[in-house]
């Protein structure tokens, strides 16, 4: 449907939403004016009428001018930005920078010819500044006085080039692709956890090599059942899950007496025993076994010295930890979803909160200590892995957006769109478009909030890892939002201030000293790879998705250097399963092809057999070999000739596995998140069972074949 209002697509763009775009297969799309408007009543504007649509324009560039400084300047080191401001007309105005340590850096006034403009009765003027291009990289404070008049903004400068840590020098690296809670050992909890993934750290360098070790996000879920199995639908980004503590790891449960001790080994052996006819990842009784002995080494107390790290790690994190963990008793005392809670508990800074979180300070004391305590563990396991030998590490993984009954929506509601959510328009995988149901950051409140919640989350997440992996980095610059009700293909594009939320990622890792890889798969707006690549976060190529134009696999030297290079991914089968066309059995079992299964199955074959070719012709393969494994161990060999300076070897492809982790699109048509590792024929491999496994060392030579 077209767009026949020039009006609202003239208010929609203001605003930075798409009024069009162009689909998967090339065609151009005119997004529907419902969609239209239902994006800008999330961004509250009103465009239900012709004569709302006239007053919001008015009001939007009325706001302009009524804003002496914008909210957040955010700029590169290296290069001059100018800032305007607005104040009494011929009034003198000067404005400095108060850096971040300390130092005050004057700022230059430069001409403008914009003409004066009376607003509510008073004349105001347009003055225009250059912001130096030899500040220091930080958080400052852009600052302006004329007369009485007096404004602050937040300045933030971002490093021009993140890249690859000087540890890697010109060499490239390689790790593996794990899903963590899907690999638990003997000693575990029918889980895997940040002790297995100390473990499978040092067993990754010392044995094989790896410098990283990429999981599925540890985000933290709602700590009460249903936990929500998908990683990337968390109730807060900022918080680590604590179903991944070891509580045998813990300090003091060596303090606890022997009976206490004994305790906690009868809840895991029971655990155990309770799921071992059950194949499937059980998230809710693993919680239950895990939370009632972490309950028990809380009560045992700590040292004095303990005691203080544990008081310093929750003055440091503040107002953020305190919510989080009231809203945790909130959700055992009312469910999961503050949305359904009664009335009175639906704001953090409500009094009813205030009074019922003094209620229950112990509670809330055992969530916060639940935090301090997974931190602990995950940064032993960076230690570990760097004290093994490891180059980079643990590579951490941040997900797209969060559970709209989540904590994060709670604490922060008003930085987050009501009434829409995200998704992603038709594509080759999914061609009836997908809804993740996550609501969108609000791109005007971040700015007004200077970024300081997405700036958290993105420390939180580098503060003990060596690189980040951010899923859906093509959300930086635009997203998918889909209005409540609609279908998803329905959706329209919102843009992001990219320089700004690519600068801030590029500060964080450059601070944390750490590698930023970006999720930029599907739908790719024209330039946006070449700007990650030009601010230094590496891109990621999949082996089955890198063609090129002329939609031929793409020849191993044209493969781009700053990437992350895989043959799968955790949204595809592994490659014995994909070799087998098991993809597209799925998604044809769930009603998710627009096209036949005969008419898939063989555009799929096509497919294999153009890369097949390709790995004749580079002699990866010998002629007419059609063996599954000889293939596997082939495509690897293709990546390792690739100039790609990381590649990411998939533990269920070193394995054997076929089984998919997830299947995009669905939730619980297919077991989402809650696949257990195992080998070609399915049984569970524990992770003592990995590290005995022969065939690991075969994939692992070949991605190694790369000198």
């Amino acid at each position: 449907m077209a767009v026949i209002d020039p009006e609202l697509h003239r208010l929609a763009s203001q605003h930075q939403i798409a009024t069009e775009f162009w689909d998967w297969k090339g065609n151009h799309v005119d997004i529907p004016e419902s969609t239209l408007v239902a994006a800008l009543a999330a961004l509250d504007v009103d465009a239900s009428t012709p004569e709302r649509i006239a007053a919001a324009l008015g009001d939007h560039e009325l706001r302009l001018w009524q804003r002496t400084l914008p909210a957040c300047v955010v700029t590169e080191r290296g290069r001059t930005n100018r800032v305007e401001a607005h104040v009494t007309a011929g009034a003198p105005v000067k404005v400095w920078i108060e850096c971040e340590l300390g130092d005050r850096v004057e700022v230059e006034q430069v001409d403008n010819d914009v003409p004066d403009r009376e607003i509510d009765g008073r004349w105001l003027g347009r003055a225009s500044f250059l912001v130096p291009d030899h500040l220091p990289l930080g958080y400052h404070r852009l600052v302006l006085q004329s007369l009485d008049q007096r404004a602050e903004a937040s300045l933030i400068v971002t490093p021009p080039w993140l890249g690859l840590p000087a540890s890697l020098g010109q060499d490239r690296a390689w790790g593996f692709m794990v899903q963590l809670y899907s690999v638990s050992s003997r000693s575990g909890w029918c889980f895997g956890d940040l002790l297995d993934l100390s473990d499978l750290a040092v067993w990754a360098r010392t044995k094989h090599g790896a410098d990283y070790i990429l999981i599925n996000p540890l985000h933290a879920a709602e700590p009460v059942p249903p936990m929500e199995p998908s990683p990337y639908l968390p109730a807060s980004r900022r918080y680590v899950n604590p179903i991944y503590i070891r509580p045998e790891a813990i300090e003091e449960y060596a303090l606890m007496s022997e009976r206490r001790r004994r305790r906690v080994t009868q809840r895991r052996v029971a655990l155990a025993g309770a799921l071992a006819a059950d194949p499937a990842v059980r998230r809710d009784d693993v919680w239950a076994a895990k939370r009632a002995a972490l309950a028990d080494i809380h009560a045992a107390g700590r040292r004095p010295a303990r005691q203080m790290a544990f008081e310093e790690f929750c003055r440091a994190e503040g107002q953020a930890l305190r919510d989080w963990a009231t809203w945790c008793v909130l959700c055992e005392d009312f469910g999961a979803d503050w949305r359904r809670w009664p009335l009175q508990f639906r704001r953090p800074d409500s009094s009813q909160v205030a009074v019922h979180a003094r209620s229950q300070l112990r509670r809330i004391g055992f969530h916060m200590w639940l935090q301090w305590v997974a931190e602990a563990q995950l940064a032993a396991a960076q230690h570990r892995a760097e004290e093994s030998g490891m180059r980079i590490g643990v590579m951490a993984d941040l997900a797209v957006g969060v559970n709209p009954a989540g904590a994060e929506t709670w604490a922060l509601a008003s930085v987050f769109a009501r009434g829409v959510t995200v998704g992603a328009p038709p594509d080759a995988y999914n061609q009836a478009g997908q809804d993740w149901g996550q609501p969108p950051w609000r791109p005007d409140r971040l700015e007004e909030q200077a970024y300081e919640p997405y700036r958290a989350m993105i420390e939180a997440a580098l503060r003990h890892s060596g690189a980040l992996r951010v899923d859906h980095i093509l959300g930086l610059f635009r997203l998918w939002w889909v209005p409540e009700g609609a279908d998803p293909k329905d959706g329209t594009y919102v843009r992001y201030d990219h320089q700004a939320m690519v600068g801030i990622l590029a500060l964080e890792a450059h601070r944390a000293a750490a590698v930023v890889v970006g999720e930029d798969l599907g739908t790719v707006e024209p330039g946006v790879r070449d700007y990650l690549g030009q601010r230094g976060l590496l891109g990621t190529a999949v082996l089955w998705f890198e063609y090129d134009q002329n939609d031929q696999p793409k020849p191993p030297q044209d493969w781009r250097e700053l990437c992350m290079a895989s043959v799968t991914t955790h949204d595809l089968p592994p490659t014995a399963g994909y070799l087998a066309h098991d993809h597209v059995a799925l998604r044809h079992s769930l009603g998710l092809l627009t096209e036949s299964l005969a008419d898939e199955i063989a555009k799929d074959v096509h497919e294999q057999g153009a890369i097949i070719g390709l790995l004749e012709r580079e002699g990866h393969l010998a002629p007419g070999e059609r063996d599954p494994h000889a293939i596997m161990l082939a495509l690897h060999r293709h990546l390792a000739s690739t100039p790609s300076r990381l590649l990411c070897l998939a533990l269920t492809d070193a394995v054997g596995e076929r089984r998919a982790q997830n299947q995009p699109g669905t939730v619980d048509q297919y077991p989402n998140w809650r696949v257990p590792l195992g080998g070609p024929d399915g049984r569970l491999l524990q992770l003592e069972d990995v590290f005995a496994l022969p065939q690991v060392g075969e994939l692992v030579e070949a991605i190694g074949q790369s000198d």
